[in-house]
Order: structure tokens, then C-alpha cells, then sequence
């Protein structure tokens, strides 16, 4: 019992001062819990409404263009719009015919690929699989430097660069036409291609090309046998998504390749693609409401109709030919 009695007790302050110790710590960590669920609702609902931004946009885009396309079509029969080969809307003799303005975009856009992928494709391998570090940290900036020139530039150089040398060859050259147009305009589709193809070589596992250099393969076969046919979905999709931004471009079109709609694959002489019509009568001349303002969404929709049909043979292609490593 007196053994008992001499034991040391515990201070009744300081157990009670542990006890709020330890409170306040469950506490603190409490809301700290708390804290984290509101910032991670709070990103995820900003996250939400960036997309829900983003659905919204193309859905009015899409309502816009057909509430007017649908009001066109009641006075231009579709078929004569789709088959029709003269397009002279602003004219006195009206007529409709929009495949003049199709062959110039597909054209223009054929030159720009030409020109684009295999300089795009090279340049990707080269990045990829044979320049050092160092080169590659210089050209990869310069990729991007022709990326961020804007679109009215390479028009202009187009025009007045390249239609000169152009003419020096080929007297019979116009001063605008779609050689010089699709020219330049591969060259700034470039970054495109050679970026996505890089980054679809870069993916192919290091296992691949060490096995086929243990069979006994030089580094070119390596490449063409190996890396090559590994990345050939993202190769496709960045081919595919590059045809899209051609076709879509304006300012080089409106610029170097004139507006003249007409039938041909004659590439010294004037045509007069889908947008740069849509920029020759969006300038303010034309009176809106009328058949030829309505001319505008009618090409319009069609190019958007173009643009979506490529995205999806691209997601397609990239389904179709996509490889699987683990």
C-alpha cells in the first residue's frame, strides 16, 4: 500500500493539456481534409465547365451554320449545290455549282501534303532516332518558331518570294496561283507533322529497336523495318489531322492563290478555294440575308462537314492500326 502511495501520478494540468493536444491535432488535420475535398470539387468544377465551354461553343457553331444552310437549301436545290461546276454567286447570272471551289481547296491542300510529309516524316526520324541531343534541342525551337508565324505572313511570302521564282522557271506562271500557295503552305503544316510523327516514333519501346539490332540489323533497317511500322497509326493521324489544317487554312489561299473558281489541276494558274471565298464575301459588300450571304454557312458547313469527316478517319486510322506494348 505504501509502495502505492509513492508511485509518481500524472499532473491532472498536463494530461489535460495532452488531451487538447491532441484534439486540436485531429482537428487541424480535419480540415486540412476538408480543405483538399473543396480544392479537388473545386478543380473538377472547373474542369466541367471548361468542357462544358467547349461543347456549348460547338454546338452553337453547328446551330448557326445550319439555321442558315437549312434556309439556303430552300432556295438552291442541294444536288445543284454538290454537282454544280460553276460557282458565280455574286454575278448577275446566279449560279450555284460549288465543286470549282472543292477542286481548289483539294488541290492547294495536295501540294501542302506533297510538300509536308515526307520533309515532315524525315525530319521526325531524324529527331527521333539520329540527332543528338544537342541538334535536336536547337531544331526542335526552330520547328516551333515556324508554328507561331502567323498565317498572313507565309500568305505574303508566298506572293512575293516564291510566285517570282515560280514565273523564273515558268513564264506561263500567274501571279496567283496555287503552286506557290500549297508550296508555302506545306511548309507551315510542317511543325504538324514532323512534331506528331515524333512523338509517335518516341513511343515505339527501346526493347523493339535493341532486339532488331541484336539480330543483326544496320540502323536503317531499324528505322524502316521496326520504328517505322510501330508508329505507323500515329504517322496516319498525323497525316490525316495535317490534310485537315490545310484544308482549313484562309490567309495564304486568300493571298497567293487568287479567286478565280474554276475546274483543273493546273497548278500555275488561279483558283479559288472555300475559305478564301468565305473571306472575299464576309468583307462587308455583301447585304446579309440575302441568297448570297447565305452562301457563306452553305461552303461553310460543308467545310466543317470536310474537316469532321477527316478527324474521324484519322480517330479511324488510329484505332485501326494502333499496336499495343507492355
Amino acid at each position: 500500500m505504501n509502495n502505492l502511495r509513492s508511485l509518481p501520478r500524472a499532473h491532472p494540468t498536463a494530461a489535460a493539456a495532452a488531451y487538447e493536444g491532441d484534439e486540436s491535432q485531429f482537428a487541424g488535420s480535419r480540415r486540412d481534409s476538408l480543405r483538399r475535398k473543396l480544392v479537388e470539387r473545386s478543380v473538377h468544377v472547373v474542369l466541367f465547365l471548361c468542357a462544358l465551354i467547349s461543347v456549348l461553343t460547338t454546338t452553337g457553331i453547328v446551330i448557326t451554320l445550319l439555321g442558315e444552310t437549312i434556309q439556303f437549301f430552300g432556295e438552291v436545290p442541294i444536288v445543284d449545290f454538290l454537282t454544280g461546276t460553276r460557282w458565280t454567286p455574286l454575278f448577275a447570272s446566279k449560279s450555284f455549282g460549288v465543286l470549282p471551289l472543292v477542286n481548289g481547296t483539294i488541290v492547294v491542300a495536295l501540294v501542302a501534303i506533297v510538300v509536308a510529309v515526307p520533309i515532315g516524316l524525315m525530319t521526325a526520324i531524324f529527331l527521333s532516332e539520329f540527332a543528338p541531343a544537342r541538334l535536336r534541342s536547337i531544331v526542335k525551337p526552330v520547328l516551333e518558331v515556324l508554328a507561331g508565324i502567323p498565317t498572313v505572313v507565309y500568305g505574303y511570302f508566298a506572293l512575293q518570294f516564291v510566285t517570282p521564282i515560280l514565273r523564273d522557271i515558268f513564264p506561263q506562271t500567274q501571279i496567283f496561283n496555287v503552286a506557290s500557295a500549297g508550296i508555302v503552305m506545306g511548309f507551315m503544316i510542317l511543325p504538324m507533322m514532323a512534331s506528331i510523327s515524333e512523338d509517335a516514333l518516341r513511343a515505339v519501346p527501346r526493347d523493339l529497336r535493341e532486339g532488331a539490332f541484336a539480330l543483326g540489323a544496320t540502323r536503317f533497317e531499324v528505322v524502316g523495318r521496326v520504328v517505322v511500322p510501330g508508329a505507323l497509326s500515329g504517322i496516319l493521324a498525323a497525316i490525316i489531322l495535317s490534310i485537315s489544317r490545310a484544308i482549313g487554312e484562309t490567309m495564304i489561299v486568300a493571298i497567293a492563290a487568287g479567286l478565280q473558281p474554276q475546274l483543273g489541276f493546273d497548278l500555275l494558274r488561279s483558283m479559288e478555294t472555300m475559305t478564301a471565298y468565305i473571306v472575299q464575301t464576309s468583307l462587308g459588300d455583301t447585304p446579309q440575308g440575302g441568297i448570297e450571304f447565305r452562301t457563306i454557312f452553305a461552303v461553310g458547313t460543308l467545310l466543317f462537314v470536310m474537316t469532321l469527316v477527316m478527324n474521324l478517319l484519322s480517330d479511324l486510322l488510329v484505332r485501326r492500326y494502333r499496336e499495343a506494348y507492355e
